[in-house]
């Protein structure tokens, strides 16, 4: 099984399709996702853009439905929340399908829709994914990180190489064997370094920065360092839309 790691949706490969491809966007889109599902949401459908969200809501009975987003880190006006996974409680979503969309991660979501097998994962359901993807015995997998806006993140990195290494001991096997480019490889060695001290590495990325100048999101900040906290591995069910199989 290879790996290859695209740090944007930007550098996701123009031609070619691998057997299945995984979205990471650690803060925190991906981790909200994880969490809705584990918590009863029915349904979480991702937009890369507003328009397109609220038209596709507008075909679901409002007591059925929830609206969630931010724009820059910030909760958008009107939204019924903001993308905080602290906030995807039971009592919130059960029941309910939500209707995403992120600065990030829903585009990197948009972008690989029509790869045959698209998984979320983030530092929470690590061997949850590693389970899907060894049962499916893949040989070509796509880690697409959601960077920041066109640009990249570390916390998405990390995240990606700490997949590998969970995938790679899952197959008793060197993580360095299983990496497609110099991308993956860098990845790797980042999850060595901060593995111990996975909320160090999101507080010291960019935009764990930028969420601190917004705001108190400790709370985000200790559920999205939690690792293997979840056991479920979104999966999409039909082009951006994503459920438990």
């Amino acid at each position: 099984m290879k790996f290859r790691y695209c740090p944007t949706p930007e550098a996701v490969p123009g031609s070619g399709q691998p057997d299945a491809a995984v979205v990471i966007d650690v803060l925190r889109a991906t981790t909200t996702i994880g969490w809705a599902l584990h918590n009863g949401a029915t349904a979480v459908h991702v937009f890369a853009q507003l328009d397109a969200l609220r038209r596709a809501a507008a075909a679901v009975p409002q007591g059925k439905r929830l609206l969630a987003g931010e724009r820059g880190g910030r909760a958008l006006e009107g939204f019924d929340l903001g993308n905080s996974p602290v906030a995807a409680t039971p009592a919130v979503v059960a029941g309910k399908q939500l209707f995403l969309t992120t600065t990030n991660g829903t585009r990197a979501l948009e972008r690989v829709q029509a790869v045959p097998r698209v998984f979320t994962c983030s530092l929470n359901n690590l061997a949850a994914v590693a389970r899907r993807l060894q049962a499916l015995t893949v040989a070509h997998v796509w880690i697409v990180g959601s960077g920041w806006e066109g640009s990249y993140s570390l916390e998405d990195s990390l995240a990606a190489g700490a997949l590998l290494h969970t995938m790679a001991k899952a197959l008793d096997s060197d993580p360095h064997n299983h990496c497609e480019n110099d991308e993956m490889t860098a990845a790797a060695a980042l999850w060595q370094v901060w593995r111990h001290n996975p909320e160090a590495c999101l507080r010291l990325a960019t935009h764990g920065q930028r969420l601190q100048r917004l705001g108190n999101h400790d709370g985000d900040f200790r559920c999205c360092a939690a690792v293997n906290s979840l056991a479920v591995a979104p999966t999409q069910v039909r082009p951006g839309v994503l459920g438990l199989v």
